[in-house]
């Protein structure tokens, strides 16, 4: 009797939570985009890949979908100074379909990445539409060519006062949370400066496109 009195129970929490439930699965993450705050959202939202032949326009592309990336470094921390370092950094170019394709970043010299680029600037930044809808639509495995990466290698810098609402405006609209971070943290706003670019999104080997080819590039 107890059995079925524990049975009756938990179908009626299920019955009453399952809404709850359903909600919380389906609804953007506060503060880290959504259809609201800049974000390409859906899959259906996300437009298609632009043809494999204009490599510059699928560098463009992926630097405008993707909201983070993996920024190496050159370690200034003990026991593994001078080796790589990649963290992981939100990012923006811009609102989606209006991306500049400079990407800009909100830094504080807290983070081990910050530290590392005081000493030295240089820096590979890589983003990947595995982070999108893109490559799980079609199946593709995040190290497969036919899943897009673009490699971006440069100069992290702080930027200019005449840059500072372009780089504010382009980050706060993806990552909204952004203008919540504690302010003793002493964020800033930084962008990298691109020297070189590599393409993967086919089989064959990273396909290279110089600065004057990518922001030449107009992606819509």
């Amino acid at each position: 009797m107890a059995a079925c009195a524990c049975g009756f129970v938990r179908a009626v929490l299920a019955f009453l939570l399952a809404p709850a439930l359903v909600t919380l699965l389906v609804a953007p993450a506060r503060g880290r985009g959504g259809r609201g705050h800049g974000d390409w959202g859906a899959a259906e939202l996300l437009p298609p890949l632009p043809p494999r032949e204009n490599a510059a326009l699928v560098a463009r592309f992926v630097t405008n979908v993707c909201g983070w990336g993996a920024l190496a470094t050159i370690s200034t921390q003990e026991g593994v100074r001078g080796r790589p370092f990649a963290d992981v950094l939100s990012l923006s170019d811009g609102p989606p379909g209006k991306g500049s394709g400079v990407p800009y970043f909100y830094l504080s010299p807290l983070q081990q990445s910050v530290g590392n680029l005081q000493e030295n600037p240089y820096a590979t930044l890589t983003m990947s539409l595995a982070e999108t809808s893109f490559c799980r639509k079609y199946g593709f495995d995040p190290q497969s060519p036919l899943c897009a990466h673009t490699i971006l290698s440069g100069t992290v810098i702080k930027v200019s006062e005449t840059e500072m609402d372009v780089a504010k405006n382009s980050l706060f609209i993806r990552h909204p949370e952004m203008k919540t971070w504690p302010s003793s943290h002493n964020w800033f706003f930084a962008k990298l400066n691109i020297t070189n670019i590599w393409v993967v999104d086919y089989f064959g080997g990273p396909k290279i496109v110089t600065p004057a080819e990518y922001y030449n590039a107009t992606f819509q």
